[in-house]
């Protein structure tokens, strides 16, 4: 279910992933902190399956407390689990299944983001969605060198429209419009400036007076600032540009002279869409007139206007860009807050894909990754003689607790499908059985399914760093017997 976040300012934000809910939350106990930055670190190097490491690592501390009430100690615990998790990131890998995909057939990846979007707001349309990722990840890939550039992703969201509405866009769209009403809307053969300067005569940079005491004096003042701006329209049209995208505002005098030159602009561009756009470009970057130069230029196929619906809300397209890899993903959302939501499914599906792509090893999904380590967890405890298995036994236990999550948000019996599951996967010795919740149900009346034949899984790296970063923190809390409020310095 998603959660309703209420900054103090009042501002509301709906979400279900993990790392924005565990991020936004006023959170002032030391040892939950801790959960704060696990779920922000597997944010960081996965990028989801962020829900799953904070449910684990309070599943682990459940099945902890247990074990400490029953007087074993808090270091034998932690070597416990340190074994166990051991054993399931071993397990996962010699249980995981390569997926083939080329840039002929994106097939495996579509589903892979399937699976993440399950969860998600968007799910009502998520094969679109999932494909929208897909092509996003694959237009910056270097699929032969298995290497990502994300930061040729953008996203920009647009309230207005339905989600049904979300296009991806081969090139830059910015949330800014053409600096006048007049000017040309579509550039073809775009050749753009683009500039870090003021467009405006300098401004001396101490503090001054100036006194205009007659006409011939305010004259010759209003004739110098017209030579400012001639002489810079005069430096653009030499370097043969025919649009100006300008970092800092310009007043209407310039606005007028450069539609008097037939030159189109775009003032007040952030600093990160200006560089996104000279990458996507091939331009650069120029802080002073005086440099400006041809071989300076960005240049694009396509500069268009965009508005939408009846709203004076327009954006700017930049397509065919001279490096082609630069890609947008427009969002479209009924408000603000399912646009942003929206936004942020689509990161997590971004990042598995990426994953994918470095990676191409995946474990399945439904909980039968987890209940399969929860097996081979438990047959290891077996072996182990001395206090370390009830603790080894105690996470193969807290396992368990992430497809009970699963079958509880999905309406069904938690305890009756995690049993048919588990005990189908232990008769037919097949770790591929999970809770196949999207399907019908079986001939025994549960949900126990061959996730493999349904293809529901996720990336093998994002599963083991789940249980690897989850028992690091355990761990870690575990060995803290005490808090100690440090003085001022005095």
């Amino acid at each position: 279910m998603d959660k309703i976040l209420v900054s103090q300012d009042g501002d509301v934000t709906i979400t279900n992933d993990g790392a924005t809910i565990m991020d936004r939350m006023e959170v002032n106990h030391q040892v939950a902190k801790l959960l704060v930055e696990l779920s922000k670190s597997q944010d960081d190097e996965i990028g989801d399956g962020t829900t799953g490491v904070v449910v684990l690592a309070g599943a682990l501390l459940d099945q902890a407390e247990k074990l400490l009430d029953r007087g074993i100690h808090p270091v034998r615990i932690a070597e416990g689990f340190e074994k166990a998790a051991e054993v399931a990131i071993k397990y996962l890998a010699e249980i995981a299944d390569t997926v083939p995909f080329s840039k002929d057939n994106l097939e495996p990846l579509v589903k892979t983001a399937m699976t993440t979007l399950s969860s998600k707001i968007i799910n009502v349309d998520k094969r679109k969605m999932a494909e929208i990722a897909v092509n996003a990840v694959v237009g910056v890939a270097d699929i032969e060198r298995k290497d990502v550039n994300f930061d040729m992703i953008r996203m920009e969201g647009k309230p207005g429209g339905c989600l049904e509405d979300t296009e991806l866009v081969n090139g830059i769209v910015i949330d800014k419009d053409i600096s006048h009403p007049q000017m040309s809307k579509t550039i073809k053969d775009a050749k753009m400036c683009i500039l870090t300067c003021p467009f405006e005569p300098p401004k001396p940079k101490t503090k001054h007076k100036l006194e205009i005491s007659s006409r011939e004096a305010y004259e010759r003042l209003y004739q110098q600032e017209q030579d400012y701006f001639k002489e810079m329209v005069k430096q653009v049209k030499d370097s043969g540009a025919n649009l100006v995208i300008c970092q800092w505002g310009f007043d209407d005098e310039a606005n007028h002279l450069l539609l008097q030159n037939n030159l189109s602009a775009v003032r007040w561009v952030g600093g990160v869409e200006i560089e996104h756009i000279a990458i996507a470009t091939g331009g650069r970057i120029v802080p002073r007139f005086s440099e400006l130069s041809p071989e300076k230029l960005g240049r694009a196929g396509t500069v268009r206007e965009i508005s939408f619906g009846n709203t004076r809300e327009r954006m700017l397209v930049i397509e065919d860009c001279a490096n082609s890899n630069a890609v947008t993903v427009l969002v479209r959302g009924g408000n603000k807050m399912i646009v942003e939501e929206a936004k942020r499914s689509l990161h997590d599906a971004m990042c598995v894909v990426r994953n994918l792509i470095k990676d191409n090893r995946v474990v399945y999904g439904g909980g039968a990754a987890e209940i399969a380590c929860s097996l081979a967890v438990s047959k290891f405890a077996e072996t182990v003689v001395g206090v370390d298995q009830y603790a080894i036994r105690a996470f193969a236990d807290a396992l368990d607790d992430i497809p009970l999550a699963l079958a509880e948000n999905s309406g069904l019996d938690p305890i009756e499908e995690l049993a048919a599951a588990k005990s189908k996967q232990m008769k037919e010795n097949n770790p591929l059985i999970g809770l196949g919740i999207s399907e019908e149900p079986n001939e025994d009346g549960n949900f126990a399914t061959n996730m493999k034949e349904i293809g529901v899984f996720e990336t093998l790296p994002g599963k083991q760093e789940q249980i690897s970063l989850a028992t690091q923190v355990v761990k870690m809390i575990l060995k803290i017997d005490d808090v100690i409020t440090m003085g001022r310095y005095q």
